[in-house]
């Protein structure tokens, strides 16, 4: 029987890369989105054309009553979930004292409270089955911090304490935590940066460039997979060395 994945903002970026690797390996993909409907459903159709299984599924992860319709139409379809790659998330770029209280709650509701409103729903099949993944997508910034990013930064640490503890209170059921924390990768979450700043980063990555989505979907299926049962409550960072 086909495992299930759930890819959370995987309409494009390192969600989309993950949820086509995950289809080609055999899985049932269920490809989330909060606003890209059509990209969402193009892509999936493209994945069915080509003789794989997915199907988009909408829901804003930072509102539980939608993530919990989401998770009841994906067991619909493809049965229980196996895995789940938290991916969905915001970032923004400004002074600490410029960052507003909405500013501040949606980084958080986005980023954090979306992967404990997925984590939670999907638990239940995970426990009763006796086998999960679950895979966070944190940032190489949520490990050092980085100035002009604070409540990005804060939140994707927030993930990595989330990730380790939540890997203590369920490893005896068979469920494995861990968590990826990409560097500088080229997707759209970074297209506002100029050619100057990515030239800059580009010099500061001691592998000498700028990552791929697919670098970080390499991480993510070593997670997702047996090569990695005895590992959990893991940050790997896929930065390139940016971080050392």
């Amino acid at each position: 029987m086909k495992r299930t994945v759930l890819i959370t903002g995987a309409s494009r970026g390192i969600g989309k890369a993950a949820a086509a690797a995950f289809a080609k390996a055999g899985y049932n993909v269920a490809v989330n989105y909060n606003s890209s409907a059509d990209a969402a459903e193009k892509f999936c159709a493209e994945l069915n054309c080509s003789g794989f299984s997915a199907k988009a599924f909408k829901a804003d992860v930072s509102v539980r009553s939608q993530v919990d319709e989401m998770i009841s139409g994906i067991r619909d379809s493809f049965g229980s979930i196996s895995v789940l790659v938290n991916n969905a998330g915001i970032a923004e770029q400004a002074l600490f004292t410029d960052i507003s209280e909405e500013m501040w709650d949606r980084m958080f509701a986005v980023n954090v409270k979306g992967a404990y409103n997925c984590t939670q729903a999907v638990l239940p099949d995970m426990i009763h089955s006796k086998y999960g993944r679950i895979i966070n997508v944190s940032s190489m910034w949520g490990i050092s911090g980085a100035s002009c990013e604070v409540h990005y930064s804060a939140a994707k640490a927030a993930l990595i304490g989330f990730t380790k503890a939540l890997a203590k209170e369920e490893g005896l059921s068979g469920i494995t935590v861990n968590c990826v924390a990409p560097g500088v990768v080229a997707t759209d979450m970074n297209s506002h940066l100029s050619e100057e700043d990515m030239d800059i980063l580009r010099e500061n990555t001691p592998v000498g460039r700028i990552g791929t989505p697919e670098d970080i979907v390499e991480a993510i299926l070593f997670f997702a997979s047996e090569n990695s049962s005895f590992m959990t409550g893991q940050v790997l960072s896929a930065d390139g060395g940016y971080i050392l």
